[in-house]
C-alpha cells in the first residue's frame, strides 16, 4: 500500500503536552478519532495510541509529542484509505510564553472548507501565515474568513475579553477548534459568537491558546496595545492544568 498521506496530504496528527494518560489526553485522541471518521482513515483504539506514546516517551514526562496518524492505500487520488501508520515524534518541550504581537494574515480560511476544522497534516495555510508574520515583524497572524470574521491564528485560538465577559470565534468561521478552548468553554461558559477585527480592538484583553503554550497574552495587535490581565492569565492557566496531570 502506498502512503497516501505523501502523495496527497490525507493524514492527520496530534500535538500533545505529554503528562501521561490524563483527562487532556482523552480530549485529543477523540479528536483525532473523529476526524479520521470524517476523512475514512483506519485509527487505532485509545489503548493502542497511549501505547504508541508511551513507548517512545520512556516514562518521561513534560515533553512535546506529535503524534501523526498517516493514511496508507491505492495510489489513486479519490480512492479510500484501506490502512494506516503512526509516527511519534518526541522532543524536550520548551514552551515560549513570552506576550505575543500579532497582525492580519493574508491568507484566509474559507468556512466551508472541510479541511480547516481538523487537524491535517496539510498545514500549508498556516505555515505561510506564520513566515508572513514573521516577515513583518509580528509573532503570529490573525486569519479572517471569507466573510472578514475572525477564525484563529496559524496555530491557536482566540480569546477575548469584552465587558468582563469571554469570547471566542464561533466553531463554524473556519478554524480548528482546540482541545485547550474546550476546556476554556465548559469551564467559563465562553461565549462562540461572529468576531470582526474590530472586536480585538475593542476588547480589554486578548489571549492566545492551544496546547503547548495553554494561555498567552497578546500586547499587541497591528498598532493596538493591551494591557496583561495577570489575574485572569493565571486563573486560565491554572484550570487548564487541571486536565493535564
Amino acid at each position: 500500500m502506498q502512503v497516501r498521506t505523501l502523495l496527497y496530504g490525507e493524514g492527520l496528527f496530534e500535538t500533545i503536552l505529554w503528562r501521561g494518560r490524563t483527562k487532556k489526553l482523552r480530549r485529543h485522541f477523540e479528536r483525532l478519532k473523529n476526524s479520521s471518521e470524517f476523512f475514512k482513515i483506519p485509527c487505532p483504539d485509545f489503548e493502542s495510541f497511549c501505547s504508541a506514546i508511551e513507548e517512545k516517551t520512556n516514562d518521561r514526562k513534560n515533553l512535546y509529542v506529535k503524534f501523526c496518524l498517516l493514511s496508507k492505500g491505492d495510489s489513486l487520488y479519490h480512492s479510500y484509505p484501506q490502512g494506516y501508520e503512526v509516527i511519534v515524534i518526541v522532543r524536550e518541550f520548551e514552551p515560549d510564553l513570552t506576550p505575543k504581537r500579532l497582525c492580519i494574515s493574508s491568507i484566509k480560511r474559507h468556512s466551508k472548507n472541510p479541511v480547516f476544522y481538523h487537524k491535517t497534516i496539510n498545514y500549508l495555510p498556516s505555515i505561510l501565515a506564520k513566515r508572513e508574520a514573521l516577515s513583518k515583524g509580528f509573532d503570529d497572524a490573525v486569519m479572517l474568513n471569507e466573510n472578514d470574521e475572525v477564525a484563529e491564528c496559524s496555530a491557536s485560538n482566540i480569546l477575548l475579553v469584552k465587558n468582563n465577559k469571554l469570547y471566542t470565534p464561533t466553531r463554524d468561521s473556519g478554524l480548528l477548534l482546540g482541545t485547550t478552548m474546550q476546556i476554556l468553554i465548559e469551564k467559563f461558559d465562553v461565549k462562540e459568537e461572529k468576531i470582526k477585527l474590530q472586536d480585538i480592538s475593542n476588547a480589554s484583553a486578548v489571549f492566545i491558546i492551544n496546547s503547548l503554550i495553554v494561555a498567552v497574552p497578546v500586547v499587541r495587535f497591528m498598532d493596538k496595545e493591551f494591557p496583561i490581565d495577570y489575574e485572569l492569565l493565571k486563573v486560565l492557566n491554572s484550570t487548564i492544568d487541571e486536565e493535564n496531570f
